[in-house]
């Protein structure tokens, strides 16, 4: 039995790493994907993981697989392609660490990923199933992550989605849309940006108006995260806002993942289901998020941005007695 079995792609990311001596630009190789991600940090709060997807048989590939297996995450759900390589992103990083993304994914092995390899039976024995957005973009991962969504779904599994909005693999944000929107009433945990929850709502008077409006499409939780600003949460009998906690970014590539893999995480080693969760445990599980998400902020890289569960709720100490109804 697994806590959280998670469906997607898996990349390396190439980060701003500094300058030779002659001027170059250096990049330094990051494991990452957003998925795979949220993982490492659900593992590295005690959560038993398994992760779903593809890679290039390459050298990337390899080190993937590496990475995972060391931070605790099951691999056998893992697939390699032999003619299509492993997707690469490379991260622009702006002042205080915004990052932006550059992606070599036409197509990436990822994106190949078909029905007939996804393993449905680590699905079935998860309490979690969690996917994004990313595994929609393609016929093959697309067909992989609904078959997925319908082996949760038959088995009372747990769902959670990211929808994790990249610009430059959608042709608009009608496409995104047209994609997440009619899954969302077989979600149950919903984790979204700021910009993400105005695209997929349509409201743009504020997060508690845009969180209303999509737990009203089947979302039985929502989680809005607001990067420097903190985080907010609407589940059954809690509307809240978590400050941040106070830290200096270098890197946010792989902040929300984190985010959303502790919160997961929280949920799944307090029962794993939403009923029976009260006020005051969703304030628990939304500091620990808004704490692994801010910490992972002080580390570069994706899957390298997962910090140590005890750092994490040491910071959520300070945070809990802060969620409240308004910013």
């Amino acid at each position: 039995m697994f806590d959280i079995t998670a469906l997607g792609e898996i990349l390396i990311d190439f980060t701003p790493g500094g300058e030779t001596a002659d001027g170059f630009r250096l990049f330094i190789r990051n494991p990452g994907g957003a998925p795979a991600n949220l993982l490492c940090q659900a593992a590295a709060c005690g959560a038993r993981t398994a992760f779903i997807g593809k890679a290039g048989k390459d050298e990337f590939g390899a080190y993937l697989l590496e990475t995972l297996e060391r931070r605790g995450v099951d691999c056998s759900g893992m697939r390699f392609d032999p003619k299509v390589g492993t997707t690469l992103a490379f991260v622009h990083l702006a002042e205080g660490g915004e990052r932006s993304f550059s992606f070599y994914r036409d197509p990436g092995a990822d994106a190949t990923l078909s029905p007939g390899e996804v393993d449905l039976g680590l699905v079935a024995r998860s309490k979690v199933f969690h996917f994004g957005s990313l595994s929609l973009t393609h016929g093959p991962c697309r067909a992989s992550t609904l078959a997925a969504l319908s082996e949760a779904k038959a088995n009372g599994v747990t769902v959670s989605f990211d929808p994790n909005w990249r610009p430059l693999l959608w042709d608009g944000p009608e496409a995104f849309r047209d994609r997440a929107l009619p899954l969302l009433d077989r979600v149950d945990v919903l984790k979204v940006s700021e910009t993400e929850a105005e695209i997929l709502s349509g409201a743009a008077g504020g997060t508690f108006e845009a969180a209303g409006r999509l737990r009203a499409m089947g979302p039985r939780v929502v989680l809005i995260s607001l990067g420097s600003r903190g985080a907010r949460i609407s589940a059954p009998g809690l509307e809240a806002f978590c400050p941040p906690y106070p830290v200096e970014p270098v890197d946010t590539t792989g902040a929300g993942d984190c985010f959303h893999g502790a919160f997961l995480a929280s949920l799944c080693l307090s029962g794993g289901t939403l009923d029976g969760q009260k006020p005051d445990d969703w304030k628990r599980h939304l500091a620990l998020a808004a704490a692994a998400g801010a910490l992972a902020t002080t580390r570069k890289g994706g899957m390298g941005a997962a910090g140590p569960f005890e750092e994490a709720a040491k910071a959520a100490e300070d945070l809990v007695p802060l969620v409240a109804l308004r910013e």
